[in-house]
């Protein structure tokens, strides 16, 4: 079993929105509702400063780009190496959501009812046109060849490689909040308002529908690691309840085991890479580690109001989080203790 120690304390002008490490896990990147944006890599520095205008996402691509998008309606594109400003694309509207392809330079970025995917190396974008809402999520799938979106009535997914083919589409009678693939590609899932989660297997198209939540489903996160049927884990929030399922023997339903430890809502959820440890921020000010996903092994404290976003390093040695008041804090891991 492992255990945390915290190893920085660090603070933004206003509330944490997002937290990402770079793929080498050499930096940390963090935004505030400021419009702030601080790097972390052997110390300190402020790559924007604030602004007045939210920062919402951070980003980085394999290559060492790293995207920031937000409020003022433009993706800013900051070479990491350098630090230096290559591109700033305007969206004409706010940013919410964006992240980059696993495998190219293409980054896809919300504006309003619609996706941009911008190649950072031809300059083209591509239009998706999401249709029934705004988009609410956006999740590539780990070989980059499809790219999945959430918003009212479902989810809908295209092909990578011909953007101009009609999407497949995974219905829900509300709106899907969140969605994750699994890190096989083998699931989709998405967290749904009508209180359920929807898992389609790929080229499989009668998905599987988890019920009785007592809220909308917030966070979904799959685990990289697999079970000794060769699947992944599937953990899901719900107001301060916590649900993980893992795949039966037949591969025919998905059984639930539930959570319970935070006493307010669950911004935030995660498995450590290549572990069944998940880590879990709420907005009662704590972060619990829950060992194998089933048993509090350590709980995280360190904010005044809850934390807001949190990001496990590529190594799964250290753990970063953010809070609402604008804490930024990343813990080491310190010793692993071998259990009988």
């Amino acid at each position: 079993m492992s255990n945390y120690e915290l190893q920085f304390s660090g603070s933004l002008a206003d509330y944490v929105t997002a937290i990402a490490w770079s793929p080498d896990g050499n930096t940390l990147a963090a935004s505030s509702a400021a419009g702030e944006v601080i790097l972390w890599e052997n110390g300190e520095s402020t790559l924007q400063a604030a602004t007045g205008q939210s920062a919402n996402g951070v980003a980085f691509s394999a290559s060492g780009l790293l995207a920031i998008g937000g409020q003022d309606g433009r993706v800013k594109i900051w070479r990491l190496s350098t630090r230096e400003l290559i591109a700033t694309l305007d969206a004409t509207a706010w940013v919410d959501k964006l992240a980059w392809s696993p495998t190219s330079n293409q980054l896809a970025f919300s504006v309003g009812r619609e996706v941009k995917v911008w190649d950072a190396d031809t300059q083209v974008v591509f239009i998706l046109n999401f249709e029934s809402s705004s988009v609410l999520g956006i999740d590539w799938r780990g070989d980059g060849k499809y790219l999945a979106l959430a918003g009212y009535q479902g989810v809908k997914i295209w092909d990578a490689e011909n953007w101009q083919e009609d999407p497949v589409i995974l219905s829900v009678a509300t709106a899907s909040v969140a969605i994750a693939w699994s890190a096989d590609g083998k699931y989709l899932a998405s967290g749904n308002m009508d209180r359920t989660i929807s898992v389609l297997e790929w080229n499989n198209s009668d998905p599987w529908l988890m019920s009785g939540f007592p809220g909308k489903v917030r966070q979904i996160a799959w685990s990289t690691a697999t079970t000794p049927q060769g699947t992944p884990t599937l953990a899901a929030s719900s107001i301060e309840g916590i649900v993980v399922w893992e795949l039966n023997e037949e591969a025919t339903l998905w059984d639930g085991r539930v959570l319970v430890n935070h006493s307010a809502t669950i911004q935030a959820l995660a498995f450590a890479p290549n572990s069944f440890l998940l880590a879990s921020g709420a907005d009662d000010g704590y972060i619990c580690l829950w060992d194998e996903a089933q048993e509090v092994s350590q709980i995280l404290e360190g904010v005044k109001t809850g934390f807001s976003c949190l990001a496990w390093h590529p190594q799964g040695n250290q753990l970063a989080a953010g809070g609402k008041n604008g804490e930024v804090l990343i813990w080491s891991i310190t010793s692993v203790e071998d259990i009988p």
